[in-house]
């Protein structure tokens, strides 16, 4: 894929790269949202950072890209979780909103994400099927709840295998916080650099290759964050019917470490 055009990159402020406009039109603007940014305001805390309230405050000032598009209205049809890089959907009017919101709601948009986790799957196809709901004792962590869970089902699919490692594809319909995370824990195969729902340590190339030399400055990681992608997301077009297939190229630190597992990790 090449890289994107200055026409479509939105400059949110000095902290974050650009990022990239996926798809757009009138009625909805898709994003390629960088992992360690909330999509909305944290219903737990208001003052966090995210990436709403920065394409907001752009509106607000008419930067180029703001202005050029006519952007008055902007909300957000779904949530990504923090670390989760890909597809961020925004409506640009009430009317797409309702839509789009409808759609999600009744498990009509598609999701497919792509995942590095520790292990391997125990078998090239799985379906997750289990009930998930928030903890009653710690608040902003996903449980599995057989009396007060919601249904939630996870394809998962092994893609790539590595010493260790494994890269797959994991589809859903519904949108519950860190569903993905919670059944890939259920099933012995976490998520990579997963600290609520795995072992947290990232994936360092002194663990991959072999005589290794430290810099000076120590090691950065491959992989500090959850290992997941949105890479695709399929759904209606909410003023037409049409169908919307929406891609996002991998993030950096995805690419570099797939990169460095099929160099030093194959089996």
């Amino acid at each position: 894929m090449g890289k994107p055009s200055a026409s479509n990159l939105i400059r949110l402020n000095a902290s974050w790269p650009e990022v990239e406009i996926l798809m757009e039109d009138d009625n909805f603007l898709a994003i390629n949202k960088p992992a360690g940014l909330l999509i909305a305001a944290d219903r737990l805390d208001k003052t966090r950072e995210n990436l709403l309230s920065l394409i907001h405050a752009g509106i607000h000032l008419q930067r180029p890209w703001a202005k050029t598009r006519g952007l008055n209205y902007l909300a957000n049809v779904h949530r990504l979780d923090q670390g989760t890089s890909g597809i961020a959907l925004f409506a640009r009017n009430k009317l797409a909103l309702s839509n789009l919101v409808r759609q999600f709601h009744l498990q009509k948009a598609h999701h497919s994400y792509v995942a590095l986790i520790q292990g391997t799957l125990a078998e090239p196809e799985m379906e997750i099927s289990l009930p998930l709901a928030q903890s009653l004792v710690d608040p902003g962590i996903t449980v599995v709840d057989h009396h007060r869970g919601k249904p939630t089902v996870t394809r998962v699919t092994q893609l790539e295998s590595f010493r260790g490692y494994s890269l797959i594809k994991a589809e859903t319909d519904t949108e519950i916080p860190h569903q993905i995370q919670v059944h890939l824990r259920e099933v012995g195969c976490p998520l990579v650099a997963d600290h609520d729902y795995g072992t947290g340590f990232p994936l360092l190339l002194s663990e991959l290759k072999k005589h290794y030399r430290m810099k000076r400055e120590g090691e950065h990681p491959l992989m500090a964050r959850p290992a997941l992608h949105a890479e695709r997301l399929e759904l209606l077009h909410p003023l037409t019917g049409n169908p919307l297939m929406i891609e996002a190229a991998w993030s950096k630190d995805l690419t570099v470490s797939v990169k460095y597992l099929r160099k030093f990790a194959a089996h």
